[in-house]
């Protein structure tokens, strides 16, 4: 079999022998700390949809001569139905990469994942110039490499596959910044995780800047460095076709004198985790979902005619937010607050509500506060933690009770229920007996 076909499907080599798992559909193969002796095992991967190496330091086979492929090969390589492949624990030579992935163009693999992979040295990637690949999907997670500023060369040699790629993910490496220049390669990229880094509040600038991700739709800038809610939203001002942001994990903080305006493509944004004490604003204003939840709100006082769902679980909210201030909202989630009573009056309005989670919760279980949870429970879904997260904690007497458990009774809490008709009756009898 040609090298560069073995290079291409084992780059998880060592001198140690080892084996290849295939997982019990048959669909996933991991392989282990292989070696030319068994190549077998890699062989046998070949029927999976998905393969992994794991284990391995590549430097031995830089020298390896790699040859261009035969008809035979390519069509071999052509019908393998391998869709993903997932390098792990590897060292991984630079220059071997640049002159093995232009094997990749024969095959029909569109998801490519580095995880836990050191890549040393500079390749020579001017031999993919114009060479396209059916990578849509690439990855790579805690992954060390060179500084990407100065690069552009080698990236501009990728132009031609870049273009195409639909989503890319570098996470948890350290990466302070994104050129602007290779952001302009990534023309048709639809999402982009860049969750767990180092990047600052002064770095998003250039990192969008005119011409980059042009079809941005998905934004992940999850646990960074980022402070200023100003500065972020002015970052994105260029990125027109951004529908979902997410910012959670970082530690945004109010500019009192802000003024800018979202993308109005903006569809979904998370804030959650930032250690708010105040729903940040301005927001997007054709919001239709917004997370801020694990924050520290006391209360919430926004109003989004066009909000569907709406997180808040884990802060410290007294009571629920006025309902009436999001007419289409069909989701509200208020697990682990301080709120004792459910807006039952505003939330039984609401014909769009569907999904409620209020658990954990310390509720007062008198008329209003059981009565209330009691019928939302029989009109909407609770969740999972209905009904043994819904507990009282006071009046005494009911204090550890699970919430469906009180007996509300109409005479107890709703006397005049009772009584007017009452009222009413001997009315009438007195007008009868006159």
């Amino acid at each position: 079999m040609n090298v560069a076909v073995l290079l291409l499907l084992g780059l998880g080599l060592l001198e140690a022998e080892g084996r290849c798992f295939f997982s019990r559909t048959e669909e996933h193969c991991v392989c282990y700390n292989l070696s030319q002796e068994s190549l077998g095992s890699i062989i046998q991967c070949l029927a999976a949809t998905v393969v992994e190496f794991r284990g391995g330091e590549l430097e031995r086979y830089v020298a390896f001569p790699i040859s261009d492929l035969d008809p035979s090969t390519i069509e071999m390589l052509g019908s393998l139905v391998i869709r993903k492949i997932i390098f792990g624990d590897l060292l991984v030579p630079e220059i071997l990469l640049a002159r093995v992935l232009r094997f990749f163009s024969y095959t029909q693999v569109q998801e490519l994942v580095f995880e836990s992979c050191i890549f040393k040295g500079r390749g020579n990637w001017a031999e993919m110039a114009s060479q396209d690949l059916p990578i849509l999907s690439l990855h790579f997670h805690s992954v060390t490499s060179a500084p990407l500023t100065g690069r552009e060369q080698d990236f501009s040699s990728l132009s031609s596959w870049l273009e195409t790629l639909q989503e890319l993910a570098v996470t948890g490496s350290h990466v302070t910044s994104l050129p602007c220049s290779i952001g302009r390669l990534f023309r048709a990229l639809r999402s982009l995780d860049m969750a767990q880094n180092s990047l600052g509040d002064e770095s998003l600038m250039p990192t969008f800047c005119e011409g980059a991700f042009p079809q941005l739709q998905v934004l992940s800038l999850q646990c960074n460095n980022l402070t200023s809610y100003h500065s972020v939203c002015e970052s994105m001002q260029l990125l027109r076709e951004l529908q979902h942001l997410d910012l959670s994990q970082n530690k945004l903080m109010a500019d009192l004198s802000s003024s800018c305006q979202w993308p109005v493509a903006l569809r979904i944004f998370n804030l959650s985790d930032n250690g708010l004490d105040e729903v940040l604003t301005p927001l997007p204003p054709s919001l239709e979902v917004l997370d801020v939840s694990c924050n520290h709100l006391h209360a919430v006082d926004i109003s989004l005619s066009s909000l569907k769902k709406l997180f808040l679980s884990q802060n410290i909210l007294q009571a629920a937010p006025s309902i009436r201030n999001y007419p289409m909202l069909d989701t509200l989630h208020l697990d682990n607050n301080l709120i004792t009573e459910l807006p039952w009056d505003e939330l039984k309005l609401l014909g769009h509500l569907r999904d409620v989670t209020a658990a954990g919760n310390p509720y007062n279980c008198s008329c209003s506060g059981a009565g209330g949870v009691q019928a939302l429970a029989g009109l909407v879904h609770l969740g999972q933690g209905w009904p043994q997260d819904y507990k009282c904690h006071s009046p005494p007497r009911c204090q550890g009770r699970l919430v469906k458990d009180v007996l509300v009774s109409v005479l107890q809490c709703n006397s005049a229920a009772v009584i007017a008709p009452v009222c009413i009756a001997l009315i009438l009898l007195g007008v009868a007996g006159a």
